[in-house]
């Protein structure tokens, strides 16, 4: 048996090379499948899941890693390489491939189910395909093994070395602190007026404008490009090709952030170190700080005042007509007023977080198999009602808003608020470290705020865990004390209130 790192590696690069044609054929059921070829891709989709898992699991593979424990004639790459496979492959052979080949061609129904019930807002009929993901989900967390708590198996996925034992009361305390301030800027002395209410948006328009934000950023549109999807998503198959979508609607302007949004994850895919291409490392070690990338150009820098002062004029240019009587200043205090809505990806700073911590809650109960499917719809609308005061008049804006029940991504929603905690650190050590940042971002200068997280965090990869590499670059872990002090001083001076 050939025994070298080269034999290795061969196998590391097949692995990678078939993640890519996951995600591409995934991605193009997002964007271009026919309404008839879903049947056949889930198929397809079974066949490659299945052929990514045989590969992961084989013996050789495993004897090949066990040869790299413990030697001291492997780089630290290398080793850190060896590492997250094992991590990745201990957890694959636990899980037999007949259930791996399931829960693709169930995700790749429960789309279509999730599209039709969309369509017809009736949760009845997504119901029988989210029950048939909520078994096999539930049948995968035993596989992998827990301490009890089958929702922590689940989570490692996305978030490795996460437990509800120490997510539970971050985001419960999180939960806490901003319903109590969603009610006191909701009744402060100054209120801020929506400037951009019945005001229309040519959509071409848009997209050329997302398209020179996402160039402005640094997205290196010849290694990557820009699509159409009901629910906007990126998708990494390599560093030099990563696809990203966004949603167009003439009566907003939530398309320029969704592409802040899903850039931030592309710039992230696109500065993964040439050296790491086609290995474990060319990766995020979480969704968390994945998602960090995500919120720190949407939110920290795509809302902020700085950004605006350069891109203002530009937007007034392109819709002449639609701006022609809003100031600058109401326009900032516009995007980043607070307010209760409906649907996640259109909520604020504030309550965003109020959104993931009621998936959080309930995802909890389904994968405990403690809610009924039948009550899941009214368990929402009851937790709308206690967390932000209002109630979705219908399915489509309450529980079948959200694409990721239909892959039966059960554990991804927290990586949403952990991302915004670890955004925050992030922005504020870049701020140190960059002091005339926000001069430049006034100034259009997108670009050296981009170099020092690919420097920092991008090229890095998988060498070190999610919270370690945070702590190395902010010099602490996880905390909300960097987040709350933001939306403290940010929307304390907007409503004139003390948080």
């Amino acid at each position: 048996m050939d025994t070298t790192f080269d034999a290795l590696l061969v196998r590391m690069k097949e692995l990678r090379d078939l993640n890519g044609l996951i995600g591409l054929a995934a991605w193009d059921q997002e964007t271009y499948l026919p309404l008839k070829a879903a049947e056949a891709r889930a198929q397809q989709l079974s066949t490659l899941q299945g052929l990514h898992h045989e590969r992961l699991v084989d013996p050789r593979l495993g004897e090949w890693l066990a040869w790299t424990e413990g030697r001291t004639d492997l780089s630290d790459d290398q080793l850190a390489m060896a590492r997250v496979l094992i991590q990745e492959r201990d957890r694959a052979v636990k899980v037999p491939r007949a259930l791996v080949q399931a829960l693709a061609e169930a995700q790749s129904r429960g789309l279509h189910a999730w599209r039709q019930a969309r369509k017809e807002n009736r949760f009845e009929l997504f119901r029988p395909a989210l029950e048939r993901l909520l078994v096999l989900r539930r049948e995968q967390a035993d596989a992998y093994g827990h301490d009890g708590e089958r929702y922590d198996a689940l989570l490692e996925g996305f978030e490795p070395g996460m437990r509800v034992a120490r997510l539970d009361p971050v985001l419960s305390s999180l939960r806490d602190t901003l319903i109590a301030w969603v009610a006191r800027l909701q009744t402060a002395p100054r209120q801020v007026l929506d400037v951009l209410q019945g005001r229309r948006f040519d959509t071409d328009v848009q997209w050329r404008l997302s398209l020179r934000l996402l160039e402005d950023m640094g997205f290196d549109l010849e290694a990557g490009r820009q699509d159409k999807s009901i629910h906007p998503f990126s998708s990494g198959l390599h560093p030099t090709d990563v696809r990203l979508t966004t949603g167009l609607e003439e009566g907003s302007l939530a398309s320029l952030f969704t592409t802040l949004h899903e850039g931030g994850h592309g710039l992230y895919e696109q500065g993964f170190h040439p050296a790491h291409y086609r290995t474990p490392l060319a990766n995020a070690p979480s969704m968390g700080l994945h998602e960090s990338q995500s919120r720190l150009w949407e939110n920290l820098v795509g809302r902020g005042r700085p950004f605006w002062s350069h891109y203002f004029p530009v937007l007034r240019e392109a819709f002449p007509q639609s701006l022609a009587d809003v100031e600058m200043e109401a326009f900032v205090a516009s995007i980043n007023r607070v307010t209760p809505s409906l649907i996640r990806v259109d909520a604020d700073e504030v309550t965003y977080n109020l959104h993931i911590v009621l998936r959080y809650e309930l995802e909890l109960l389904l994968i405990r198999d403690e809610l009924p499917l039948a009550d899941l719809p009214e368990a929402w609308n009851e937790r709308m009602r206690r967390f932000l005061g209002i109630t979705p008049p219908d399915d489509r804006q309450g529980v079948l808003q959200d694409i990721h029940w239909a892959w039966g991504e059960f554990g991804y929603f927290p990586t949403y608020a952990l991302g915004n905690l670890y955004a925050a650190s992030l922005f504020s050590t870049a701020r140190r470290a960059l002091p005339g940042l926000e001069q430049g971002l006034a100034r259009g200068e997108l670009r050296p705020l981009r170099d020092w997280l690919r420097t920092h965090v991008h090229a890095e990869g998988y060498r070190l865990p999610a919270e370690e590499r945070v702590r190395q670059v902010t010099g602490e872990g996880l905390t909300d004390e960097d987040f709350l002090v933001y939306l403290r001083s940010k929307f304390g001076e907007l409503y004139g209130v003390k948080l």
